[in-house]
């Protein structure tokens, strides 16, 4: 679930910042940068977890800050396919069920990734699974707020970094609809 990934970077590290000692300059500003963010085809961002490499800092002409290439390695949530996890069921939809693990709420079960034969009650908002005995059909409900497992089968990253206008007639009409298709940068499913 979680896992360690070698990164490198170029850290800008401010002036009135040159009294502290360079590492922990450096860390502050790879947390400030890394933490608690989707890195497109790695996963989600935890915290730094060691400095490897430091290479020689450099300050431009025109700008007071050091610059220094940093190696590292940085603890980041990316399960593998096919890895159990232990969630909780957030909401329903005709989509499937929606789960959180607490610090992640983007995973989605697809319908017909669930336990079949399966169906969503419209009444309820929730899916139930239509689970044969030998005393007959019981519907089992999955309710919100129940604790489920389940298998990551597929990962999608969406590229959600900015982009220019399209065209000069740009209007506040189309940055609205931009908004409302904002999706999650990683979703499990």
């Amino acid at each position: 679930m979680f896992v360690l990934v070698e990164m490198t970077d170029t850290v800008r590290i401010p002036p009135w910042q040159f009294e502290r000692k360079l590492n922990e300059s450096i860390a502050e500003e790879l947390n400030k940068k890394l933490a608690n963010k989707v890195v497109y085809n790695v996963g989600l961002c935890i915290c730094l977890y060691d400095i490897t490499k430091l290479e020689d800092s450099y300050i431009f002409p025109g700008d007071g800050a050091s610059h220094t290439k940093v190696h590292f390695r940085y603890v980041v949530f990316h399960p593998f396919l096919d890895e159990i996890l232990i969630g909780q069921i957030k909401s329903c939809s005709q989509d499937g069920v929606h789960v959180s693990i607490g610090f992640f709420d983007d995973i989605v079960i697809p319908p017909e990734s669930l336990q079949q034969p399966a169906k969503f009650d419209e009444a309820e908002q929730v899916w139930v699974w239509e689970y044969e005995t030998e005393e007959g059909a019981h519907d089992l409900y999955m309710d919100i707020g129940e604790e489920i497992r389940f298998r990551v089968v597929d990962e999608t990253f969406v590229d959600t970094s900015p982009t220019g206008p399209s065209s000069a007639e740009a209007s506040t009409s189309n940055a609205t609809e931009e908004v409302q298709k904002k999706e999650a940068p990683y979703t499990l499913v």
